[in-house]
């Protein structure tokens, strides 16, 4: 389960799904406006999530990519064991001119098996419908690429176009060695903020959909 030529393509995957799926519409009906978790707020700054992890003894890691100046990526993960008050493994968020857009919880556990994190994936979108309404799914995709076979669920809710929230499942078998695992996670996203923040900046951009 801890062979990284597993655990790489998934996480790879994980990301491209949330991607593409950027691409899908929905309805603007009046409905729940979907906040970011563990009482962030859109906007933040990344010093509010470096206090929380603060606050838990998480380590925090900072990334700059340089082709985005403007773009600041704040991954919180404990050293071992799960997120506080949760099961998740690490959790990432994307800041934009300091101002939070993106917040993306990663579920992953190098002690349970593939069954066990589909299940736990299965409690997540029950209880995120329960939370914010029915989820509706994406096309589930099967690969197979150089001895791994790579297995994608996801789910996804648009309440108000511009602002939404994704479930991605991830499954890997590594075909050669006999081994699977799965991770999954949980992305909010404000495209809206992020637009106006990229007009702020007088820097070309996506316009809102």
């Amino acid at each position: 389960m801890n062979h990284p030529g597993v655990r790489r393509p998934a996480a790879r995957t994980i990301r491209t799904i949330a991607i593409i799926c950027l691409a899908f519409g929905g309805s603007a009906k009046g409905q729940a406006i979907i906040e970011p978790p563990f009482g962030l707020r859109w906007g933040d700054s990344p010093q509010k999530l470096i206090d929380w992890a603060a606050k838990h003894s998480l380590d925090v890691n900072l990334s700059l990519p340089g082709d985005q100046p403007a773009l600041r990526i704040l991954r919180i993960q404990p050293k071992k064991g799960p997120v506080p008050d949760t099961k998740a493994g690490a959790v990432e968020g994307r800041f934009l001119a300091g101002k939070l857009f993106e917040v993306t919880v990663h579920y992953f556990d190098p002690d349970a098996t593939s069954e066990i994190m589909a299940a736990r994936f299965q409690e997540t979108r029950h209880q995120i419908t329960a939370e914010q309404g029915k989820l509706i799914a994406n096309q589930q995709q099967r690969t197979v690429d150089d001895q791994f076979v790579t297995r994608t669920e996801s789910f996804h809710r648009e309440p108000v176009r511009g602002l939404f929230i994704l479930l991605a499942f991830t499954e890997v078998e590594d075909l050669l060695r006999g081994k699977r695992e799965a991770r999954y996670s949980v992305i909010y996203r404000n495209d809206n903020l992020k637009a106006e923040i990229t007009r702020s900046l007088g820097q070309p951009g996506i316009p809102p959909r």
